[in-house]
């Protein structure tokens, strides 16, 4: 498996487990109330810095395992990898947008965080599922 591949499939893993932890402590906070209620904002910082580590600290361990493949991005890796960013970055539009018009309509903070979260969540999960799956199953170059 090449080493891009491997951190494809580390962004999906840490995307998931991160988001997932996130949804996990604001849904059992707001199990007394309305869950615009519930303070977020310091479980959403730590949940993201965290992913950030995690991935930092996996991208080393599989650069180290694997040191010959460390060092080169052929042109297909090139390629892989961009197109994963741009599928993954229509998500990222959907939720600015998404948000926009959130704040419009001047729904609470809450709810305009957490839609912004998810679309990065969804952009950043799509991307590496379009790499691993270009990887997979082969790659049409346009």
């Amino acid at each position: 498996m090449a080493l891009e591949e491997k951190r494809a499939w580390i962004m999906a893993v840490v995307t998931v487990f991160a988001y997932a932890a996130y949804l996990i402590v604001v849904l059992r906070r707001a199990s007394s109330g309305p869950l615009v209620d519930v303070p977020y904002v310091t479980t959403l910082l730590w949940t993201v810095g965290a992913a950030i580590v995690a991935s930092i600290v996996l991208h080393i361990g599989a650069a180290i395992a694997a040191p010959r493949d460390a060092g080169g991005k052929d042109q297909r890796d090139r390629e892989i990898s961009r197109f994963g960013e741009h599928i993954g970055q229509s998500f990222v539009v959907l939720g600015g947008i998404a948000a926009l018009v959130m704040a419009m309509a001047e729904l609470d903070h809450f709810w305009i965080a957490n839609t912004v979260y998810l679309a990065f969540v969804l952009s950043s999960l799509l991307g590496s599922i379009a790499k691993i799956a270009a990887y997979r199953w082969g790659f049409q170059a346009w």
